[in-house]
């Protein structure tokens, strides 16, 4: 039998390697060989606490959604792919039916089958099937990685979207991980600026300065008020489009502290279910507070720029292989599949910030080679 190895999370800190058998496509998929997949803060906590949010570990589940491949073999009806291409793989399959779907907002379809998310399986294993329309062709110049790194992209430039960000849009981006740090990347991309950046580690802050943060506010141990007061005393022209990319409690209440009459908050990170918020700021200075659940189509046409794609995956795309977005730097640590539990220790440290596994490959060695200049986390 053909090598199908897979990474599979039993429980809470049981991940195990093992054998599969090598699916085949049907109607409108591609069985693909898996090159690269990003380890995303979803995968650390299914495997640290066994849960994340609402979504419970109650059965085998492989890991892994951030994910790129090579396409092997394709299934009937499939048009635009064939054996050879290499793709990005967006995660999240919807029924295509609802009201949901044929409006664009797929992301909220009731059915939606996504990657890694119990009872769904993921990417991390050597061979996978997809449909095929959720697959994107990556062109010569986007590397695997890069490809893998499309989908917290993805989360990005929608995030941006429901935030209203264009040309001089005053931003402030509220936490600088992963998510935090790509969506600074977007921003920039999008003509945004000024842009500050709040998070806890002066390291990661440090690192968010290299990729062009105008500003950056290091908020531990300082209350919401005091960081909003800092805020202001840099960003004279408050910000009009909050990115809270952190689920803190504090951090939702400093963006809305700190956000100009009238801005926008987004709230893409996940923390406490329930969290305390001064609403009658939020009346008396008009702001918005939209929810972010991974990415969809933007259908607003008198906003979407002219560089942008409707759909956030083809956008996120675009963003890289015009060079627009470069996501190399972020990519700090490789590993092997059979590194899988070493990977995810590094993810969970804090001192990583996106740990990549190289799905095909089984010398340590080769799967270090070619990562850019380490960042200083």
């Amino acid at each position: 039998m053909e090598d199908n190895l897979t990474a599979v999370l039993y429980a809470a800190q049981d991940l195990r390697l093992e054998q599969r058998s090598i699916p085949q496509p049907g109607h409108g998929e591609v069985l693909v060989r898996v090159a690269s997949v990003g380890i995303c803060g979803s995968d650390v906590h299914y495997w640290w606490r066994g849960r994340t949010a609402r979504f419970v570990v109650e059965a085998p589940l492989v890991l892994g959604h951030e994910s790129s491949a090579t396409v092997i073999t394709c299934g009937p009806g499939v048009r635009d792919l064939k054996p050879g291409d290499r793709v990005a793989i967006e995660p999240g399959v919807p029924c295509r039916r609802c009201d949901h779907c044929r409006g664009g907002r797929y992301n909220v379809c009731p059915e939606v089958k996504f990657c890694a998310t119990p009872p769904v399986d993921g990417t991390l294993t050597r061979y996978y099937v997809h449909p095929a329309d959720f697959c994107f062709k990556l062109p010569d110049t986007v590397s695997d990685e890069e490809g893998a790194m499309l989908e917290p992209l993805a989360v990005a430039v929608y995030s941006c979207r429901r935030a209203e960000v264009g040309l001089g849009t005053p931003v402030l981006v509220l936490g600088a991980g992963p998510i935090g740090l790509v969506a600074l990347l977007t921003a920039k991309a999008m003509g945004a600026g000024p842009i500050c950046v709040t998070d806890i580690n002066e390291s990661r802050l440090q690192f968010a300065k290299t990729l062009g943060a105008n500003h950056t506010i290091n908020v531990s141990g300082r209350s919401p008020k005091e960081v909003a007061d800092a805020i202001q005393v840099l960003m004279p022209r408050r910000p009009a489009a909050l990115i809270e990319c952190s689920g803190a409690d504090s951090s939702y209440v400093t963006g809305l502290l700190a956000g100009a009459p009238g801005g926008i908050m987004v709230t893409v990170g996940r923390g406490n279910p329930d969290v305390t918020l001064p609403m009658n700021l939020v009346t008396a200075k008009e702001m918005e507070i939209r929810g972010i659940f991974r990415y969809a189509n933007w259908t607003d046409e008198n906003f979407l720029p002219s560089w942008a794609y409707a759909s956030s995956y083809p956008a996120a795309l675009a963003l890289v292989a015009s060079g627009r977005v470069d996501v190399r730097p972020l990519i700090t640590d490789c590993f092997t599949l059979r590194q899988v539990e070493e990977a995810f220790h590094a993810a969970r440290n804090g001192v990583a910030i996106k740990v990549m596994i190289r799905v095909q490959q089984d010398d340590p060695a080769d799967a270090s080679q070619d990562l850019p200049v380490p960042a200083p986390v």
